[in-house]
């Protein structure tokens, strides 16, 4: 009779269920690997426009994707809206900029361009091919009111992200 009181002293402390929680972990490593090829410099070709284009003095940045799983990713590229650092601004800067194929490394990635959409100041690609793909960032920064920019150094950033599908 007591050994029955134990058991059922036993279940009803216990809860009369027992379970665990067994994790599962895994680890993806992505296909699409974004490079930087050549990072961008601001020309000024005058007191109150900054801009990327080499015919203002600027470098075009060039932003590298290199996917090893076609059809899987998105490449999304948004150029600078405003600036991640300068000097106290007498006025608000408008930007404005694209986004373009520079180079492909396959003859099936010509259509990346035409084949692209365009949402504000984002461009978005399907990475339909394994390869390489090199993209151009334009940007231009014209200060309000055609106000001169103050002295000083001007930094803003492309974002290059590789989305899955």
């Amino acid at each position: 009779m007591n050994s029955v009181k134990i058991v059922t002293a036993m279940c009803l402390l216990s809860g009369g269920a027992f379970a665990v929680d067994v994790p599962i972990t895994g680890e993806v490593q992505s296909r699409c690997i974004i490079e930087t090829d050549t990072p961008g410099v601001y020309g000024n070709p005058n007191a109150y426009t900054l801009s990327t284009a080499p015919a203002d003095g600027g470098v075009l940045p060039i932003v590298r994707y290199d996917v090893t799983l076609a059809n899987a990713y998105n490449a999304k590229i948004t150029y600078p809206t405003e600036f991640s650092s300068s000097p106290s601004l007498n006025d608000t800067p408008t930007f404005t900029g694209s986004v373009d194929v520079s180079s492909v490394g396959d003859v099936a990635m010509a259509d990346y361009q035409t084949d692209s959409i365009t949402y504000g100041a984002t461009r978005e690609y399907g990475l339909t091919s394994t390869g390489s793909t090199w993209f151009k960032v334009e940007s231009e920064a014209v200060n309000g009111g055609n106000k001169a920019f103050p002295g000083g150094t001007y930094r803003s950033v492309v974002v290059a992200e590789c989305i899955a599908q």
